[in-house]
């Protein structure tokens, strides 16, 4: 059954009317240290650790946050307590407790990116923890604790795996999992690599290693998967992963994906609607940026910024290399928007990790939050760029094109860290997006979003039938916006949360229409803002 495109409506946000708010943000930490363990000896992985998870694990309508962490280079063995993945139960009014022992989610390896989907459908979300020596998958029993399942579901690998996302390619009601791989690596085939000049160690250029293949789970059912990474066609293409986003980039009901390489150009890969893939980045426009030269790709969002009913796609890169937007036209085809919006020059001496679309002042139009490093943590030695950095916010004007609103986030915003991981989601159901970073050597930020005014807001729980409870893929279009229920997010980061619209100045809103992962329309009349609504699948 094929979605048909949404028209954009006469609809303008309210809220441009007048001066939107200032968006601002208080900084809050949490008592819990990224151990990436950095050596004089620059392996690999360690400049890339810091994947996050937002999500309600035990069902109380508070979103809970996941950490990843790393472990001794010389053992990829985690040191019990100090290495330990982290779990933090959301007590409310911005209090989190530390429920990691009871949890069972310290997990093991060299963890790097996070994945959150209910794969069996009984109502619980379950966790994919990505990592240096292969991912885990983790089942929540619904009573606070979770199980590793890896070796029983199917997804075992020793693969070097730096994110993935969960979504349900053949609509049969099972999320299925895109597991995103990076390098052939061990520690002792990682090269000593040195700047040239000095000959100052630094980690060596991502061209240095073999790249792999990403791999697709099929969910079979009864906990079950099975690899259809050849079979479906994805198992073809190699390159070194970095991050994914879902997206049904040409409107055809079926959930397409588009993967960040490092140093390469990115894949799309085509959903054909029968259990295979075709790889079409260069076709659609999306492989490379306009000057057609490869760009470190790093983490990834897919979402409607300009309100006209079709998903684009942001992914973060180096200093230098500017984090290309590439806006979806219609018709399976995207042109490079990143100089036509203005977030080119925003961005050209920037170094990203995690990137999302988030409406963070609520007027109806989605912005960007960039978080921002080098990745080389001795790059100021021998060059002009600087390490640890600020984080970005890219305010969406509302007329196709952004800008920089970082310096009046807050004092605390400008601090300058080695910034990894991101999340956008709403912890304390005041309506306005929080977001969540991680850091190399250093505590998460959490920052508490208490933007002034009255602008009007929406979020939608969606509740799938038996299958897909999570409703992953379901599009939903409010008030001349369109908006996904997904939860890959930026760079090894994961949300799994109410679908946020912001209003404006909105009092009611006279429609809403939700298509269904399985293509059926549900429609709402006359719906009152701020709250959450819950809906459930016809």
């Amino acid at each position: 059954m094929r979605i048909t495109r949404w028209i954009q409506p006469l609809f303008f946000p309210l809220a441009l009317l007048a001066a939107p708010p200032v968006i601002h943000f208080d900084l809050q930490r949490l008592p819990v240290i990224l151990e990436n363990h950095p050596t004089q000896r620059k392996y690999l992985p360690e400049t890339m650790a810091g994947g996050v998870a937002a999500f309600d694990y035990d069902g109380d309508g508070r979103i809970d946050l996941f950490f990843t962490n790393g472990a001794p280079l010389s053992s990829l063995t985690k040191q019990a307590g100090r290495d330990d993945n982290r779990l933090f139960h959301n007590e409310g009014n911005f209090r989190f407790r530390d429920v990691t022992r009871e949890s069972g989610l310290a997990g093991e390896g060299y963890s790097i990116g996070a994945a959150v989907a209910d794969y069996d459908n009984d109502g619980r979300p379950d966790l994919f923890v990505a990592g240096v020596n292969g991912g885990h998958l983790y089942h929540n029993d619904g009573r606070g604790h979770f199980t590793d399942v890896t070796v029983r579901a199917g997804v075992a690998s020793h693969d070097w795996s730096v994110a993935a996302a969960w979504f349900d390619y053949d609509r049969d009601g099972l999320p299925d999992l895109f597991v995103v791989n990076y390098v052939k690596w061990s520690r002792e085939s990682n090269p000593f690599c040195t700047e040239t000049a000095r000959a100052i160690p630094v980690y060596c250029h991502p061209d240095k290693f073999a790249g792999l293949p990403n791999r697709l789970f099929h969910n079979l059912g009864n906990g079950k998967f099975e690899d259809v990474s050849e079979k479906s066609g994805i198992a073809r293409f190699t390159s070194r992963g970095m991050s994914a986003s879902v997206i049904d980039y040409d409107g055809d009901g079926f959930p397409d994906n588009f993967v960040t390489n490092d140093t390469g150009p990115n894949f799309l890969f085509h959903n054909l609607g029968n259990g295979r893939f075709e790889e079409v980045a260069l076709s659609a426009g999306v492989a490379l940026p306009d000057n057609g030269r490869a760009v470190s790709g790093m983490g990834t969002d897919a979402r409607d910024y300009d309100n006209d009913g079709r998903p684009d796609i942001i992914f973060s890169a180096l200093t230098g290399e500017t984090f290309p937007l590439f806006h979806n036209l219609g018709r399976g085809s995207f042109e490079d928007a990143s100089y036509s919006t203005g977030l080119a020059p925003l961005t050209i001496r920037r170094s990203g990790w995690g990137i999302v679309f988030a409406d963070l002042d609520n007027d109806g139009w989605k912005d960007v939050v960039s978080a921002n490093s080098h990745v080389t943590d001795n790059i100021g030695v021998f060059s002009g760029d600087r390490y640890v950095l600020p984080n970005s916010i890219f305010r969406n004007r509302g007329n196709g094109t952004f800008e920089d609103v970082s310096a009046t986030a807050g004092e605390a915003f400008g601090v300058a860290r080695a910034h990894r991981g991101l999340v956008a989601a709403d912890l304390d159901g005041d309506g306005r997006l929080d977001l969540v970073v991680t850091v190399l050597g250093d505590s998460p930020e959490i920052w508490h979003n208490t933007t002034p005014g009255a602008y009007h807001w929406i979020e939608f729980r969606l509740h799938g039938r038996t299958g897909n409870r999570d409703a992953l893929g379901a599009q939903i279009r409010v008030a001349g916006q369109t908006n996904v229920q997904s939860s890959s997010s930026g760079y090894a980061s994961s949300t799994l949360a109410p679908v946020h619209f912001g209003l404006g100045t909105l009092e009611k809103i006279p429609e809403v229409e939700i298509v269904w992962p399985n293509g059926r329309t549900q429609k709402l009349t006359d719906v009152a803002p701020d709250r959450v609504v819950d809906v459930q699948e016809p």
